[in-house]
């Protein structure tokens, strides 16, 4: 509702939480992080990685321990962070890479239209095709990307984020509120190796989960992901710094996040919790209480509807998310449990298909529906008698992507080191590689990296079969086309704008593949 922000307040103030009631209409700034899984900030306790800013933010404000993405994947999950719906209602904005259709409505648009000055610097609703969608301009609005600076390293962009954010700054009308989205393009591949090291990190502060093999090789890859986390912490202090150097600080809602986790294996791309359980925190001291931690879930799809009701603007009509300013200002519980999907990653299988997945991830428990058990999660493995000029179809250089094969795991030192290694950590080397059953069931209480999958013990059918139901429900509710319509193959069909490698069947890059349009 519109005018729906002081009816919240005066909830939270009845409750006893007591939140300074301002006004104004916020600001709104929007960190977003490219590849970062939680739990690797210092304000979660994770060693070996500094974030005083983003630990600023969670003492300011709330840190989130179970913040979970739409999907694991970059334009996917930014295209349901900017429509407030599940990946699976998106049409070709929900699979990775492929197209934003402009009938969708986005939050951003609708600030402006409320009268808010809007931008980005960094990634936007990115990698992807936003023209063809019928669109003017990015779908989160008006870019910053013209200042820049000498990065540290190679493997970190040269934008200089925090300038340009001031130059988006000195653009607004006096006394206009804004919403900014600060897109870092850090931590994502690839990495300068060794410049974690290089920074005055040591091996041993590499705090590896599990699932990775431990060596050298992958320490040092590790810190050199960090030290990227690092550069993004720092620009968005540069940019909290000057909100309060122009006194805009204390009017300010600042929310920090990621768009998907860490690109090695067993994570980005996967549902799995270092896939889709991303760092959190919120703060906005003027409307509600700091100083917090909760287990609560949040899904980010829960962005688009909480930015509109700050702003006094009127939902977006087919969101599927829920706003948290009730949670935020009242402490009213928030969800029960968090939807996530998968569909199409990059082109690595036959045909250009995807990898279709679904989960539901309750405080307790993590469900995961491989939807297509029979195809190969990573992607295919290497082709036979592959050479290097054959890797891409002649479109460009990728023989480390598919040469290693599974391309849908970004190309990395662990990624290296783990297939060349695969006889010592076959273990490790299952889980990211393998094929999956149907169904899998992870406790994630006891198992946070989901190493062992519970779906076939006799004690925990009920579980899974409570969870499935629900799961299923929901999909059924929201119209997911894989369980309801006409086709629900119709992402297959969906087109991909990045690289097309040199895979079997249909290979054309921007084009829809004819076999799965209705």
């Amino acid at each position: 509702m519109k005018n729906s922000l002081p009816l919240v307040l005066a909830l939270a103030v009845a409750a006893g939480i007591g939140p300074v009631v301002h006004a104004a209409r916020p600001n709104i700034l929007f960190a977003i992080s490219d590849d970062q899984s939680y739990p690797h900030a210092s304000a979660y306790g994770a060693s070996g990685v500094e974030t005083p800013n983003f630990d600023r933010v969670a003492r300011a404000g709330v840190l989130f321990h179970n913040g979970f993405v739409a999907a694991p994947q970059c334009s996917p999950n930014r295209a349901a962070i900017l429509t407030g719906q599940s990946i699976w209602r998106l049409q070709e904005a929900g699979t990775h890479g492929s197209v934003f259709p402009n009938h969708l409505p986005v939050f951003s648009r609708a600030l402006e239209d409320a009268g808010y000055h809007v931008g980005y610097t960094g990634k936007p609703w990115s990698p992807g095709n936003w023209r063809q969608g019928g669109w003017d301009r990015n779908p989160v609005g008006d870019e910053y990307n013209h200042l820049t600076l000498d990065p540290p390293t190679t493997g970190i962009k040269n934008t200089d984020y925090a300038a340009n954010f001031a130059a988006f700054l000195e653009q607004r009308d006096r006394d206009q509120p804004f919403f900014f989205w600060y897109g870092s393009s850090e931590p994502h591949l690839t990495y300068e190796y060794g410049s974690g090291l290089r920074a005055g990190k040591s091996l041993e502060d590499a705090d590896l989960p599990p699932f990775l093999p431990d060596s050298p090789e992958t320490r040092t890859d590790f810190l050199d992901y960090v030290h990227e986390i690092e550069w993004f912490d720092r620009h968005l202090g540069l940019m909290l710094d000057h909100l309060a150097s122009i006194g805009e600080l204390e009017n300010t809602i600042v929310v920090v996040t990621s768009d998907n986790g860490m690109p090695f294996p067993y994570a980005k791309a996967n549902l799995q919790d270092f896939g889709t359980r991303v760092p959190l925190a919120i703060s906005g001291p003027r409307y509600f209480p700091g100083g917090r931690e909760t287990r609560d879930i949040v899904s980010h799809t829960d962005f688009a509807p909480t930015f509109l009701e700050l702003a006094g603007a009127p939902p977006l009509p087919d969101a599927t998310g829920r706003s948290l300013l009730p949670f935020l200002t009242a402490g009213r519980p928030h969800r029960e449990y968090a939807l996530t999907g998968r569909e199409r990653h990059t082109h690595a299988r036959e045909d250009n298909l995807g990898y279709p997945a679904r989960a539901i991830r309750t405080s307790d428990h993590l469900l995961i529906w491989n939807m297509k058990p029979e195809r190969w999660p990573a992607g295919l493995p290497r082709p036979e008698g592959l050479t290097p000029d054959q890797s891409s179809g002649g479109q460009s250089p990728d023989f480390k992507s598919i040469g290693l094969g599974y391309a849908d795991i970004d190309f990395s030192v662990t990624k290296e080191y783990l297939f060349e290694n695969r006889e010592r950590h076959p273990l490790l080397f299952t889980l990211a590689f393998a094929k999956r059953p149907e169904l899998q069931l992870f406790d994630v209480i006891n198992d946070p990296w989901c190493l062992n999958d519970l779906a076939r013990h006799p004690r925990y059918q009920q579980i899974v079969s409570g969870l499935f139901a629900e799961l299923k429900a929901q999909l059924i509710q929201q119209a997911d086309p894989r369980l309801v319509g006409a086709n629900p193959d119709i992402f297959e069909s969906y087109p991909r704008f990045g690289t097309m490698r040199h895979y079997p069947g249909f290979k054309k890059r921007g084009e829809y593949n004819p076999a799965y349009q209705d």
